[in-house]
């Protein structure tokens, strides 16, 4: 990640400005973009719209990051795209060199491919989720027609701040002169800072609990139903066929989005089209059961505060007797952290940790990694090591399994990095 925007700027000018090829609704936040960013995406294809959907990181393939019409790119376009515009970013990097500045970054160059396989498709509209904070994210040389910020808490504090203030203020970056700002509940000192650059810009706002806010929640098969208080309408018999109540906050935000950027937050959408694009709406990586028997459910969970909501729904919508850990986490996290929430979190359902590492430079060593759970206050005879992903499935299904009453599971958990590595061996039959 490189805090920069002139590289950005410049591809866009030689290109010939793809990022203003059509709508953009742009969401930032701490948690929750990527499933807030596809339960929009869902909803606009509910209403006939053509979708363009930017989102990182991805689980298996980059394709994924590049997403039309619910589907990830083919890797037919996303390389042809590619090889015509490779020349002009060369155009950038020799610029680059000139000045001694960094080339153009992995992220900044797949950023500038999405809005051009956007552009050429073409799109109704883009939802477009930021990689890093939001001044100075790539993503950010496009101007939101309407702005999305999901619930702000403590991440990448090195690089954003270390207050929820300070972090609001990288993340409000995103938030342009004719916008419009649609935001979860924040902690107050973030809300002040995301309230005051929407009245200083003079755009609308729609903050939940104030201006939109979900109603009711019921824990169904697959998922869960809802009722949710819209800014123009209510809408009630919504299955989600995802779990938590994070899922449930993460659905307001995604409707009063839809709203804004249909309507002008004035006008009620069709309930049947609003159910439809619920219904259709995944979230992989994002407490998904990837096999049964036993259960095992992967769930990018990356920071403290993803680590309580998950904790929260597996309770309240899994009923395990046992619940085996496979955790694997990257250098740039707060590991400790983590593996203390865990350790509080699951403390009484979980008897066995399986400390792991994803293929990833960045991945925390599993010996280092068990270190940190020592010092969290995981019992030694608890935890198994392995830099295996095999035994670590092996190890982790057989804890799972040694109650013989048919209802222990595993939760991977961690990083995506680790997320996609395990669900690419189980659904390859690993």
């Amino acid at each position: 990640m490189e805090p920069r925007m002139d590289p950005m700027f410049r591809a866009m000018e030689i290109l010939g400005e793809p990022q203003k090829a059509c709508p953009v609704i742009h969401i930032t936040g701490t948690n929750g973009k990527t499933s807030t960013a596809r339960m929009i995406e869902s909803l606009l294809r509910a209403h006939d719209l053509r979708t363009g959907r930017y989102s990182s990181p991805h689980l298996v393939s980059v394709t994924e990051r590049i997403s039309v019409d619910g589907e990830p790119v083919s890797e037919e376009t996303f390389v042809r795209v590619w090889d015509e515009i490779s020349p002009f970013l060369e155009i950038v990097d020799a610029e680059l060199d000139e000045r001694g500045e960094t080339r153009l970054t992995y992220f900044e160059a797949v950023t500038i491919l999405a809005f051009a396989i956007f552009a050429e498709v073409p799109v109704d509209v883009v939802v477009l989720e930021v990689g890093l904070g939001g001044i100075t994210d790539a993503t950010n040389v496009a101007d939101g027609n309407v702005s999305v910020i999901t619930p702000i808490s403590l991440d990448h504090t090195d690089l954003l701040g270390d207050t929820t203030e300070l972090i609001a203020q990288e993340k409000v970056g995103i938030l342009k002169p004719g916008g419009y700002l649609v935001s979860s509940v924040q902690p107050v000192d973030a809300a002040d800072v995301l309230l005051a650059l929407a009245r200083e810009l003079e755009v609308p706002t729609a903050f939940e609990s104030l201006d939109f806010k979900l109603l009711d929640r019921q824990v169904a098969v697959g998922g869960q139903l809802l009722s949710i208080q819209g800014q123009a309408a209510t809408y009630d018999e919504i299955f989600l066929p995802l779990f938590g109540a994070h899922q449930a906050q993460n659905a307001a935000v995604a409707l009063a989005a839809v709203e804004a950027f249909l309507g002008g937050g004035e006008r009620e959408l069709y309930a049947d089209l609003v159910r439809e694009g619920f219904a259709e709406t995944s979230s992989p990586g994002r407490l998904e059961l990837v096999r049964t028997a036993p259960s095992i459910l992967v769930d990018a969970g990356h920071n403290p505060d993803g680590i309580r909501v998950s904790a929260e729904a597996i309770r309240e919508s899994f009923g395990f007797s046992r619940l085996v850990l496979m955790v694997g986490i990257l250098q740039e996290k707060d590991a400790e952290a983590m593996l203390y929430t865990m350790r509080e979190e699951y403390g009484d359902l979980v008897e066995d940790l399986c400390i792991t590492q994803s293929s990833s430079p960045r991945a925390i060593p599993a010996g280092e990694l068990a270190n940190m759970a020592l010092a969290a206050g995981w019992p030694e005879e608890d935890i198994h090591v392995t830099e295996d992903l095999e035994d670590a499935i092996e190890w982790s299904v057989g804890r799972a399994e040694a109650g013989n009453d048919l209802s222990g599971g595993v939760l991977v958990t961690g990083s995506i990095t680790l997320v996609g590595e395990i669900t690419t061996l189980l659904k390859g039959g690993a």
